[in-house]
């Protein structure tokens, strides 16, 4: 398996992932050290073979993106369509359009493009809303195109999410952005910090439980 290791100023732990490319991720503490992350990695190699298999049997979205298939958006499948309108094309699925530059046989670029722009403007309103909510200063909200992670959140207290919520059914993506949200409060993943998800999102497992169930959809 591919692995890739780093080392992380503010990781307290050693933490393994195994992402829908098949690429291995292994986060290290500033003080850890690599003999020890590789026999990290060994002690969950029957973790890892499972996962392994479980993602072979998933459906890797194609790169190509052609009328007709299907995508996530908002939590419901939305299937892509191109219509012309005058001497112009556009991209259709749901309730959205988006301009295209002309029927090169790839929809991704525009379509990325149009749910990115959604994303900075939607994403940032709900972060501030929920932030209100729980009384809690954030200092800035960016939208990333992160690889790796749904959001995160620095020491000097910006939130950053993933532009790809905006495909997660609504409860999963707020339960995303209070994630990030309750940082703020503990800048780790101890048992307060997750006694603090706990108070503001009750169900928060149901939602980790889609993630893991459902996250291969995401990214076409």
């Amino acid at each position: 398996m591919p692995i890739i290791y780093r080392r992380h100023a503010r990781a307290r732990n050693y933490v393994l992932r195994l992402f829908a490319n098949k690429t291995v991720v292994v986060t290290v503490p500033r003080a850890g050290t690599m003999h020890f992350a590789r026999d990290f990695v060994a002690s969950r190699k029957s973790w890892l073979e499972k996962q392994w298999r479980i993602l072979e049997t998933r459906n890797i979205p194609p790169q190509l993106l052609r009328p007709g298939m299907e995508i996530l958006f908002r939590g419901d499948p939305v299937v892509l369509r191109v219509q012309r309108t005058g001497l112009d094309w556009q991209l259709q699925f749901g309730a959205e359009s988006a301009p295209l530059a002309g029927l090169d046989g790839n929809l991704r670029p525009a379509l990325e493009t149009h749910l990115q722009n959604l994303a900075k403007t939607e994403l940032v309103i709900r972060a501030r809303e929920l932030a209100g909510a729980h009384q809690l200063d954030v200092k800035r909200v960016a939208v990333r195109n992160q690889k790796t992670r749904w959001g995160s959140c620095s020491h000097n207290g910006t939130i950053s999410l993933n532009w790809r919520l905006i495909q997660l059914p609504a409860g999963v993506r707020d339960y995303i952005i209070v994630h990030e949200l309750m940082h703020l409060r503990e800048l780790n993943h101890s048992p307060r910090f997750w006694a603090e998800v706990e108070k503001v999102c009750p169900n928060y497992r149901a939602a980790e439980d889609w993630l893991k169930k459902n996250s291969g959809q995401v990214g076409f």
